[in-house]
């Protein structure tokens, strides 16, 4: 399936997790070095898939840009890869975790941080935007900024920007309004990192999720015209408890990286990662204006934990009315000999099918997990990360399912989900 002459790389390893398409391999001898990270495709009004992620020599580098190409032929051949948006002009103004919002007309809005330069990283930004009104072929400035919302966790200028990211594609709520899920990081500055620990080697610092969600986009407004609400209500964000090193980690939070979805009563259900070895989740009755405290995911009510170190967890909703979670299905620790916050235990990647029951207290139970692929352990030059960072994107078409995926943040990959894989993945009644 994957026309191999549009592909130019260092590595034939790209292969190892069995892939059926590739919408990037990085060049030989490799310019960049960390070339696909954050992957987002999407299907655009007229068919195309639109593939926008994250492209730099390696996380939290000068270069860091938007990336796009696009396909008209499911994913075989591709247009670029084109910048979308590169660094600013002052050092430290990267442009970094580009993310679509589609109008119901065709109008194409991608959203990406430009960092600030100030405050504690490179995530402390404000929201710049690129639109396209032609399925995605050209796209034209924004012209504007937009800020994070301040919080009590920022610091106390606003011009250094929030320290936030979105990491997925936003969903449709009840009310047909686009909505996203943000990691927040509280500054340093407000709350520092707990100590060292053996558990914990550079400490372990206070995050939280919230939404934000586009109340007019379908009208498709110039992008200063837009109307935004941040979600929860109050800035008492969604929270989780650190389980470890409780010494140090009293009162401290640890949620990141939500994979939103709408429920079949109209609720919203967010899975999290965490530090505890486990996915946590959390629950809205009122379209993001509260949300429920934060739980540990499980297989089913009363069931066993759902395992996974800090590494993503994607959460997808098919047209059939099923769900994806991706996971680990360990809990990180001792796992080759690391912890749940160490990256390299990011392997292998499960899949488990979700369905919906309305009686229970966890209102998603899912089947045993499914192994999709493993780097078995080998590592990349120049980094050698054995990671499956699964910064994914599904999309879904006439029965065709493609999880899209980075394989150690080098390739850009996609992989057939059919129902023959899925079939035997059943989920308990009660």
């Amino acid at each position: 399936m994957i026309d191999e002459s549009q592909h130019q790389t260092y590595s034939d390893d790209w292969r190892r997790t069995n892939p059926d398409l590739a919408f990037f391999l990085p060049p030989t001898p490799p310019e960049w070095q960390e070339s696909v990270d954050h992957v987002l495709v999407s299907l655009t009004r007229e068919g195309a898939l639109l593939a926008i992620w994250t492209y730099c020599t390696q996380e939290h580098a000068a270069d860091e840009s938007i990336m796009v190409r696009r396909s008209e032929d499911g994913g075989r051949t591709w247009t670029g890869p084109d910048v979308l948006a590169g660094p600013g002009r002052y050092p430290g103004q990267v442009a970094s975790f580009g993310f679509p919002v589609m109008s119901q007309n065709g109008r194409i809005y991608c959203f990406y941080n430009r960092s600030t330069g100030l405050g504690d990283s490179y995530t402390n930004a404000f929201l710049e935007c690129k639109v396209s009104d032609d399925d995605g072929r050209t796209w034209v400035d924004g012209g504007v900024q937009i800020p994070f919302r301040h919080t009590r966790f920022d610091l106390p200028d606003p011009k250094a920007g929030a320290s936030c990211i979105v990491w997925q594609k936003p969903i449709r709520d009840r009310n047909n309004k686009h909505i996203v899920g943000i990691t927040r990081w509280t500054s340093e500055r407000v709350r520092r990192r707990t100590p060292a620990s053996a558990k914990a080697p550079r400490g372990v610092g206070d995050c939280h999720v919230e939404f934000l969600r586009f109340e007019n986009i379908d009208d498709e407004p110039d992008p200063q015209d837009l109307e935004l609400t941040w979600l929860p209500d109050s800035d008492d964000l969604v929270s989780s408890p650190v389980m470890f090193d409780t010494e140090y980690t009293a009162g401290y939070s640890f949620c990141q990286e939500p994979g939103l979805v709408l429920l079949p009563d109209g609720r919203l259900f967010a899975s999290m990662r965490t530090p505890n070895g486990q996915i946590w989740y959390t629950v809205s009755a009122d379209d993001g204006h509260s949300w429920r405290p934060s739980e540990m995911l499980r297989f089913r009510d009363g069931g066993a934990p759902m395992e996974n170190p800090v590494s993503p967890t994607p959460l997808y909703r098919l047209h059939d009315g099923r769900y994806i979670q991706l996971l680990q299905n360990h809990d990180g620790w001792g796992y080759n000999g690391f912890g749940p916050l160490n990256s390299d235990s990011r392997r292998p990647q499960f899949l488990a099918v979700g369905e919906f029951r309305p009686n229970a207290h966890q209102p998603l139970w899912f089947s045993e997990p499914l192994l999709l692929f493993d780097t078995d352990g080998v590592g990349i030059a120049p980094h050698y990360r054995p990671w499956l960072s699964m910064y994914s994107s599904l999309t879904e078409r006439e029965g065709e399912r493609i999880l899209w995926y980075s394989d150690r943040k080098l390739f850009g990959l996609g992989r057939y989900i059919t129902d023959e894989m899925l079939a035997p993945l059943t989920v308990p009644e009660a």
